[in-house]
């Protein structure tokens, strides 16, 4: 059963930016597969593509391409899941080929970039799912992921901080802004997001210890 929805803060989110640390890695707080988020992907890609394909009408992406697709999209999602990251990789391609629109092959090829250390091209098809899907967290934690792996840190973090803006209800989002900040050094805003984190999960050990050694 899902948790209610953590209540809002008493004021708009005040995020203090800090000097980025070259060099600096974390560890995005997920159960992954890949060095990125996870492959499920839930109910993407079935709405947005198609109507990315309305408004470019010159791309004559057919229903029928669009349908096709998702069934590519979501065998890749099942390869990559059980470690045939080769042939999921084929699969995304496939998907991407019929439809360019399709969000889970975006992100599922990025995933799959990301864990061959092909940051930038990563990058690139994060930015694209981003944009498909902008009310979801995982493309941005994903990008965050690999702009740390680049010494971009403070690209990273604004991706942490509108991930939580984007999806306010996401743990994860929250409990890996908080790994984020508490590494930078920054407790208070770590410790902020870890407490969000557990009123959202109350279970999520790593959010727990993280709100202790930051002091909260």
């Amino acid at each position: 059963m899902a948790h209610p929805a953590a209540p809002p803060p008493s004021g708009p989110l005040r995020f203090r930016r800090h000097a980025p640390t070259p060099g600096i890695w974390i560890a995005i707080v997920c159960a992954l597969p890949l060095c990125g988020c996870s492959f499920d992907l839930g109910s993407w890609g079935s709405d947005k593509p198609q109507q990315q394909a309305e408004t470019k009408p010159t791309d004559n992406i057919s229903a029928r391409s669009v349908s096709d697709a998702q069934g590519y999209a979501t065998h890749g999602q099942a390869l990559a899941k059980s470690g045939n990251n080769e042939e999921a990789l084929a699969e995304f391609e496939r998907a991407l080929a019929l439809d360019p629109y399709n969000v889970r092959a975006l992100y599922g090829r990025g995933l799959i970039r990301q864990a061959e250390k092909e940051h930038q091209q990563a990058i690139e098809d994060f930015t694209a799912a981003n944009g498909l899907s902008p009310q979801k967290a995982e493309p941005l934690l994903a990008r965050a992921n690999s702009y740390f792996a680049l010494d971009k840190s403070k690209e990273a973090m604004a991706d942490l901080d509108e991930a939580v803006q984007a999806d306010p209800n996401s743990a994860l989002a929250w409990s890996s802004r908080g790994a984020a900040y508490e590494r930078l050094g920054d407790k208070a805003n770590a410790s902020i997001s870890y407490s969000r984190a557990l009123a959202l999960r109350p279970k999520d050990e790593a959010a727990r210890s993280g709100l202790a050694r930051t002091g909260g």
